[in-house]
């Protein structure tokens, strides 16, 4: 399986969320305070994603306590390369475009 292409922004931050394991609640407010507000996940949304990184072996989710329905989930070592790929791939594109840009980049108040 090819792991090696752009990833979305929510896929990113979740996996950023997941260095250290968490739940789904934490995950959500983690992911949101990472962006500064502009990513908020719903919970359908989410979990989704969490399904989708299991099955690809991106994540794990842990054993769940006796009783308990929360549910904790962890990057795994074929996650990571993912994240790292594309953190190199994000770190390319800023590389290029200063370049480009001849380091004179506008300020935020630009449109």
């Amino acid at each position: 399986m090819n792991d090696n292409f752009a990833l979305t922004e929510s896929t990113y931050y979740i996996l950023l969320a997941l260095y250290r394991p968490q739940h789904g609640y934490g995950i959500m407010q983690q992911v949101e305070e990472m962006s500064g507000g502009r990513i908020r996940l719903a919970a359908g949304t989410l979990y989704g994603a969490l399904n989708a990184m299991t099955a690809k072996g991106w994540i794990l989710q842990l054993p769940v306590e006796y009783g308990s329905r929360r549910k904790d989930y962890t990057i795994t070592e074929r996650g990571m390369k993912v994240l790292v790929s594309e953190v190199m791939r994000l770190r390319e594109l800023v590389n290029n475009g200063e370049a480009v840009l001849g380091g004179e980049l506008p300020g935020p108040e630009v449109d």
